[in-house]
């Protein structure tokens, strides 16, 4: 089952306790993940120009694989900001503003709403659309930036994800390598997914009143923050049919939902289709706002925009370099293939972990959260459920029950870890729309999300 560890694979794992070390110091981990691109190149290749070239050539990997992400995200920038210069934004929000009174309110509105569409989207075109309309309203009832985040991220990349009950890409996937229908593995994973989902929402809103009432996060923050918007009222004209652009803007986003449903838009397709529909929105609203100006004011904007996403993406980048070594870019990153039989590093140590450890109910449900959590480290999400479906089915056979949740809790665990709530690389869409630092929201998901896991892997054994 699997192949012997190598060097490669005992670097990997170092490397990845150092930065997970200096995370909980809060200290900067990119050189540490430099160092590790350059050691596992020479480890694998024994080419000093192949190493120091590896370097480069892992950022522009990590750039490739971010890069919609880091687009979306400018774009709806740039959108907000000539949105907020144009006095649109006010009233585009004022529904919503009279509905939502309060920072619970706005956390718990932000956080059902962003589950609702990440089940049928997915969660990056639903941080967009939560960008655009709810989180201006969010701060303004005095809910932090950082608060806001933690609910599009626990509720989005979380819950919905890990579920994914309508588009069921996770739920086939886990299947598939378990030999056992989606359905099968839906049905097991409810349970789990309210108790973890119960335990972790509950658990971060605690938190977060908690350092409210201290005073610890009452930071304004974010695209439409009362300072922005002042300063920005000060040095730009406002729009004199504002009222029917407030009006249309959110027609258009409602008209890309009712898109995605009828074309059976997903994931990055989705997504690109609210990024243009942003850019359009930025240009005509230049043209109204600008007249004679419009050319010039639109790339203003536009630049402002992606200066804010790569000055947000910029730090993660060479983090996600390495992370991405363990997943499936290690021979274009480094040029050279992983020794004969692995199944990419993440993978490989999953599994030793699970070869290692004697078959029994309890045991098996931990080792399955345990391969989860590794499996997830890689940032992507998905990669590792085929090996947490086989290891289900394995361990399922061995027990003689409980194949279906275990493969659920398998999936769980390697989604909510990699999918988007404590790989900082993994949750910067939340975080970029919201103007927080990815690593700060790293760390406060991390008590509820772990409490979530353990009372969750505990739970499943009621169901094995």
């Amino acid at each position: 089952m699997g192949m012997e560890l190598t060097a490669l694979h005992w670097i990997y794992l170092l490397f990845i306790g150092l930065t997970i070390l200096l995370m909980f110091f809060r200290r900067d981990i990119t050189i540490v993940c430099v160092t590790g691109v350059f050691l596992l190149a020479f480890t694998s290749t024994g080419s000093l120009a192949a190493s120091i070239s590896s370097i480069f050539t892992s950022f522009m990997y990590a750039i490739s694989e971010l890069l919609s992400i880091i687009l979306v995200i400018s774009i709806i920038s740039s959108m907000s900001k000539i949105l907020m210069a144009a006095g649109i934004n006010d009233l585009m929000i004022s529904p919503f503003a009279r509905a939502i009174k309060t920072p619970a309110l706005a956390f718990w509105t932000i956080g059902i709403v962003m589950m609702i569409i990440s089940w049928f989207f997915w969660p990056s075109p639903a941080v967009a659309l939560m960008g655009a309309v709810l989180l201006p309203v969010a701060l303004r009832v005095g809910l932090p930036a950082l608060g806001a985040a933690i609910a599009m991220n626990l509720f989005g990349q979380g819950i919905a994800l890990s579920g994914d009950f309508i588009i069921q890409a996770a739920p086939k996937l886990s299947g598939d390598a378990a030999g056992i229908a989606a359905s099968d593995v839906i049905a097991a994973s409810i349970p789990l997914i309210i108790i973890m989902g119960v335990v972790t929402t509950v658990t971060a809103f605690i938190l977060l009143k908690r350092d409210m009432k201290k005073g610890k996060l009452n930071s304004v923050k974010g695209f439409a923050s009362e300072e922005a918007m002042k300063e920005s009222e000060k040095s730009e004209p406002s729009l004199p049919v504002k009222r029917i652009f407030a009006v249309i803007i959110p027609l258009l986003f409602a008209g890309n939902i009712v898109m995605m449903f009828t074309l059976n838009l997903q994931g990055g397709e989705a997504t690109a289709l609210i990024g243009g529909t942003s850019v359009l929105i930025l240009i005509f609203t230049s043209i109204a706002a600008h007249k004679q100006q419009a050319l010039e004011k639109t790339t203003k904007f536009l630049i402002e925009g992606l200066q804010f996403g790569f000055r947000v993406f910029g730090p993660v980048i060479p983090i996600a370099a390495f992370f991405y070594l363990g997943g499936g870019g290690f021979e274009q990153m480094i040029g050279s293939p992983l020794p004969e039989g692995s199944e990419g590093i993440i993978n490989d140590l999953g599994t030793a972990l699970a070869a290692a450890v004697p078959v029994t109910k309890t045991l098996g449900a931990f080792t399955i959260a345990a391969v989860g959590v590794i499996t997830g480290l890689d940032g992507s999400g998905f990669s590792g459920l085929p090996l947490t479906g086989s290891i289900a089915a394995l361990f399922g056979k061995a027990i003689g029950s409980g194949t279906a949740s275990l493969t659920a809790l398998g999936q769980i665990t390697t989604i909510w870890v990699g999918g988007g709530t404590l790989i900082p690389w993994a949750l910067i869409p939340a975080a970029a729309i919201c103007n927080v630092d990815p690593f700060e929201l790293a760390r406060r998901n991390l008590v509820p999300v772990i409490t979530g896991l353990i009372v969750t892997t505990i739970a499943a054994l009621f169901f094995i």
